[in-house]
């Protein structure tokens, strides 16, 4: 099995571990020291949220502020619905915002999230091969706020 490491910059390590342990994510300590923090997503995803400044090490070209510019964005699939609300409730109760209503296609429903810094993640439910049309796609699902967590 191949894991995989998304690096993205960040400008508080101590407020993107509290943002990410809100999500469920671990803390790989033994990855983690005053540059960065290592955010295990599963077995075999891991985010490594590293400052800005030493980001900027790694490569010549500009390191982009994801509060103004999307770089990248990281999607996961979930197996419902109610598992990507959620996903986005917690999300909001830690600082995290939500850029844009959620999208409803009938087969596919995705909400963003984007983290205290700005970086964006996905979440969405993919209705099963079979099943599709028995969800009526709309507009935009109404978008949770932190005052609507319950856990």
């Amino acid at each position: 099995m191949t894991n995989v490491f998304i690096s993205l910059p960040v400008t508080d390590l101590e407020r993107t571990k509290a943002f990410y342990t809100a999500l469920g994510c671990a803390i790989n300590p033994e990855m983690s020291d005053e540059n960065g923090v290592c955010v295990v997503w599963d077995d075999n995803v891991y985010f490594m949220m590293i400052t800005r400044e030493f980001f900027a090490t790694f490569t010549e070209k500009p390191i982009v502020d994801p509060k103004v510019s999307l770089q990248t964005s990281a999607s996961f699939a979930l197996d419902s619905r109610e598992e990507v609300d959620a996903a986005i409730a917690k999300g909001l109760a830690a600082g995290g915002t939500e850029p844009q209503p959620a999208q409803d296609y009938g087969f596919m429903y995705s909400r963003d999230l984007d983290d205290p810094d700005g970086n964006s993640l996905g979440f969405l439910y993919m209705v099963p091969a079979g099943e599709q049309g028995a969800e009526a796609p709309v507009a935009a699902a109404p978008v949770a706020t932190a005052s609507d967590v319950t856990s």
